[in-house]
Order: structure tokens, then sequence, then C-alpha cells
């Protein structure tokens, strides 16, 4: 008998085996990336693509170095370093300066999620928190929008001209009239932004891919996009919904950036208060604060309630499962 009990191997839920890992999860996400990155790349030149070399580069080395200081097992070739550093250049202008790309690399993985304890362990969103940081702290670098290709087309702007603002930059200083961009411009990617953001069509195309390959529901990015765009229409009727879909990274953080296994809720009903909770936020800070997008700051509030909508979700099924098994005797 003590022959058994010496092979048994007890191990936490739980215990289905899926064909699914870690490695295959980060990498299909990257392959959902590639229709916005592609657009990036169009709209913003060779730039786009270096920076965003630089970003997963940056991300890549930071956790080998941690991990090798603090004599850690390597966790490099999980992909979830490169899909930090994918997320993070897609939410910075292309012309931002390589340094600072670096900067916020070390912010997102080694303050964001190693010193919280690596993968699994981050309570905020590393690339969204890393992007907040380097806003406050590069405010201006951060703000700067080269011109997409596109929009230079559209708008017949001179040659010569390099910068100009966003959508949801014009819309900050007059109403959506006031905005150059048309609702199709911003659809197709015909406008100034971040790398990985004009587009949103390339990212419905990323996130529908994403719902097909069940790497996430459809709770956290329907009901995201869906209480933006009801809340689009109260104040902006219904060009103004559509316009706050499309314009900034709203598709970009309803489908890669809010449903992070990590710093999202695990229960359906979680998810979908979770993605009612990054809508509303972000509407309320584009529409009343002073800062014209919101989506960071959303996803990065709701991250730091996660817990307590696990908790809140899970106490309610307690208390059914009890009436339910109450009732039965």
């Amino acid at each position: 008998m003590e022959k058994y009990q010496e092979r048994l191997m007890v191990s936490a839920a739980p215990h289905a085996v899926s064909p699914m890992n870690t490695q295959k999860v980060m990498g299909t996400v990257l392959i959902a990336l590639i229709p916005a990155f592609a657009v990036g790349v169009y709209q913003f030149g060779v730039r786009a693509v270096v920076l965003t070399a630089v970003c997963i580069a940056s991300c890549v080395v930071f956790e080998y170095l941690y991990n090798m200081i603090a004599k850690k097992e390597q966790t490099v070739s999980d992909l979830s370093a490169v899909l930090t550093g994918a997320l993070l250049a897609m939410n910075l202008p292309a012309g931002l300066p390589f340094w600072m790309a670096v900067v916020g690399s070390f912010a997102a993985i080694v303050v964001v999620k190693q010193l919280f304890g690596g993968l699994g362990q981050n309570i905020v969103n590393p690339a969204v928190t890393a992007r907040i940081f380097m806003f406050i702290a590069f405010a201006s670098e951060m703000t700067t929008w080269p011109i997409a290709r596109g929009a230079q087309r559209a708008a017949d702007l001179a040659p010569d001209a390099v910068t100009a603002a966003t959508a949801l930059g014009e819309l900050s200083r007059g109403g959506v009239e006031a905005v150059t961009p048309s609702n199709l411009d911003l659809f197709l990617g015909n406008c100034g932004g971040c790398i990985g953001e004009v587009s949103a069509l390339a990212l419905l195309i990323g996130g529908a891919f994403l719902i097909w390959r069940k790497v996430i529901t459809w709770h956290i990015p329907v009901c995201f996009l869906g209480t933006v765009f009801i809340l689009g229409l109260i104040w902006g009727g219904f060009d103004g919904a559509i316009f706050h879909l499309c314009a900034g990274g709203v598709m970009l953080g309803a489908f890669f950036c809010a449903t992070d296994y990590v710093t999202s809720p695990t229960s359906p009903m979680g998810k979908v208060i979770f993605g009612i909770g990054c809508g509303l936020f972000t509407m309320l800070i584009r529409i009343f604060a002073s800062y014209p997008e919101g989506v960071s700051f959303a996803i990065l509030i709701m991250n730091i309630l996660v817990s307590r909508i696990d908790a809140f979700c899970e106490g309610r099924y307690v208390k059914k499962y009890a009436d339910e098994k109450g009732g039965k005797k």
C-alpha cells in the first residue's frame, strides 16, 4: 500500500486535459492582431514595424533578465512577454522615441507583471497600465500623432505635414460634426491614432477570430461595445454612437485588453458586469473629462474591481445553489 501511496500525486482542480496551453493561447491572440498590425504598417510605414519590434524585444529581454536574476524558471517561451510587447506597441503612436518604448516595456514586464509574481499573479493588465504610465510620464510624445497615409490622401494634406490631431482630439474641441475623419474612415483606418487601434474593421476581424477559436467569450466585448453604443446614442445620436465605437481604442480594448484571462472575471455574469463597467467608464471619461480617450483608464479601474466582482458573483451562485438544495429537501 505504501508503495502506491508514494506514487500518488495530488494536484489542484481542474483535472481536465485541454489541448490549449498558455503558449497556444498567446500565439492565437498574436495571430488575431495581424490584421490591425497590417493596417498600422500600411498607414504609418516602416516606423510602426520597428517600434513594434523594439517593444517585443524589450519585453522578452526584461522577462528573461528578471527570471535569471530572481532565479526563477524561464517563461519567455510561453509567448506572454511577446504578446505584452505587441499589445503595448499597438497602444503607442508610431512616432514615439524608441527609448520611451523600452521604458514602457520595463514598466509592463518588471513593475506590473513580475514584481507581482509573474503571469497569473498581476492584478492589472501590463500593457494597458504601461500605456497609462507612459501617457503621464511622456504626455507630449504620447499625444503626437503621425498622419496616416489614408488620412493624408483623403484630406489632401500638404506632403510635408507630419502630425495631426486624432478624431477624439477633434471631438474634445467641438461636437461630432467638428471631426474631420468620417465614420467610414475611422472604420477602415484612414485616420491618425495608435498603431493598432486605427482600423475598427481589422480589430473586428481579429476579435471574431478569437471568439471563433474560443480563446475569448462574447460577454466582455459585446457588453463593452454595447454600452459604448447606447451611451453614444444618447449623447450624440446614431452618428455619435458609431463614432465612439470606431474612434480611439474601444475595439482594441474590448477584444484584446479587457478580455485578458488574469485581469478579468471568470464567471459569465462577472464578465457582463466587467464589460458594462468598461464601457461606462470609457464614455464618462470621453464626455466629461478633459482627456479625450478613456479606454485604458476604464480597463484599469475595472481590473482593480475584479476581485469584488468575482466575490459578488460567487456569492450569488452559492446562495442560488443553497436555495435549490433547500427546496429539494
